[in-house]
């Protein structure tokens, strides 16, 4: 399915609609919830995953769990389409972790470093568990070995736009997951 084109805009290849994306996140939730209980610290990376934090915290609230949420903005330095594998913290929490059961937000998992790096960053500050929560996987493109525990949709090698996920500040707003066939 595609989007655009005849209205001006550029045409858009749909990869995951809103109603996929919405049935996804009830059993993500629901998984979420068996495993760790109604009690935990959410820690969306930002700037990506806003809107699936944000949709995903709603879906716990319908599966039983009240978590607390914080934020990590975290940018990783180097060419503008390859990364020096350096993580820096931007905007770090105000939430102390310590015994804390702390599930990580992110919207796309490619080389795993980011992941990685915060995964290590929270354990090392005494959080009781910490575990991943990715909407999309993108398993082609890991350069480290850092895997999600859990996953919405595995990607294919394709720059996805929508649901949060942007280029060049563009296209976060679309209710759906896709990408430019044209780009």
């Amino acid at each position: 399915m595609s989007k655009g084109a005849a209205d001006g805009m550029p045409r858009i290849e749909v990869l995951f609609s809103a109603a996929e994306i919405g049935d996804r996140l009830g059993a993500l939730a629901r998984e979420i919830v068996a495993d760790f209980g109604p009690d935990f610290l959410i820690v969306p990376v930002l700037k990506g995953s806003f809107i699936f934090a944000a949709d995903l915290v709603r879906a716990l609230h319908f599966a039983g769990a009240n978590p607390r949420v914080d934020f990590l903005s975290l940018a990783s330095y180097g060419a503008a389409t390859s990364s020096s594998g350096k993580v820096e913290v931007l905007r770090d929490l105000e939430a102390d972790v310590g015994a804390d059961k702390v599930l990580l937000i992110d919207d796309i998992l490619e080389s795993g470093r980011t992941l990685e790096f915060a995964a290590g960053l929270l354990t090392g500050r005494g959080a009781a568990k910490v575990a991943s929560c990715v909407l999309l996987d993108k398993p082609g493109k890991r350069a480290a070995s850092f895997q999600a525990d859990y996953v919405g949709f595995e990607c294919p090698d394709k720059f996805v736009i929508g649901y949060g996920m942007d280029l060049a500040h563009a296209y976060r707003a679309l209710p759906y997951i896709g990408y430019l066939p044209d780009a």
